[in-house]
């Protein structure tokens, strides 16, 4: 990267609100390392606020072994969540709003309690007020995912362009979230399923990650926020007239209308 962090994110953010198809970011615009594409996410985060609303929660990306060895990492990655874009279930998405938009099949946690130190499994899951199903919206620019790299996801905030959310379900601790089932259907026709344990284990194993990066970044979850824990179904890519339908068992199904 030629840049320093603040010019690559005003370029990588107009990349976006140009909704311009590209195969991969420029070189020049891709950070060296994971920590420069941090620096990087974090000044799109200051320049989008303004236009998407403040930060209200965040997504977790390359949770599975496949996709962390696609990109070359060993961890996974979180971008921010704005709060113009976070959607409750039925929700209504204008696919020319989007390049290319993209949906994933999520459990999302909303906390009842800050974490600015992180902490541990009990920690992290005392401080879930309550789990609910969950479709992420990404807007991936068509980018060739055979040229992925986690630096370049990062610098552009993993893609995200917000969540719809089913009814949050405050009893979620009767539940095993390594055994709930994530199913993901379009127009009445099942695309993929998976389990709780797809993600990291657990989702709350991805919560707990988020919580002690974001923590020794200065940036530690807050009461409210909502974090979503990773896809357990490919990225898939709804048209014009699509119903989409991510259902979680015994934490509700969100709806999302492509139009």
């Amino acid at each position: 990267m030629t840049l320093d962090p603040r010019q690559a994110a005003e370029r990588i953010a107009g990349i976006f609100r140009a909704r311009r198809s590209i195969d991969a970011l420029p070189d020049a615009l891709i950070p060296g390392t994971l920590d420069e594409a941090y620096q990087v996410r974090e000044a799109y985060e200051v320049i989008e606020v303004p236009r998407r609303g403040r930060v209200v929660g965040y997504k977790i990306g390359l949770t599975t072994p496949i996709m962390q060895q696609l990109c070359g990492v060993d961890e996974p990655c979180y971008g921010a969540m704005f709060q113009s874009e976070i959607r409750q279930s039925p929700a209504e998405v204008r696919v020319a709003d989007y390049c290319r938009v993209g949906i994933e099949t999520e459990v999302a946690m909303r906390l009842g309690a800050d974490l600015p130190e992180g902490g541990g499994r009990a920690r992290i899951e005392a401080a879930v007020e309550s789990c609910m199903a969950a479709i992420e919206v990404l807007e991936d620019l068509r980018h060739d995912y055979k040229r992925l790299s986690a630096r370049s996801m990062v610098a552009g905030n993993v893609w995200n362009a917000g969540c719809v959310l089913a009814a949050p379900v405050t009893d979620w601790r009767q539940l095993d979230l390594a055994a709930v089932t994530y199913r993901l259907a379009i127009n009445g026709r099942e695309i993929g399923a998976g389990t709780g344990a797809d993600v990291m284990g657990n989702p709350l194993n991805a919560l707990s990650w988020l919580a002690d990066r974001l923590a020794a970044d200065g940036r530690p979850l807050r009461r409210g926020m909502v974090v979503m824990t990773g896809s357990t179904v490919p990225i898939q890519f709804p048209q014009p007239g699509d119903r989409a339908v991510v259902e979680v068992s015994g934490l509700g199904r969100a709806e999302l209308v492509a139009v």
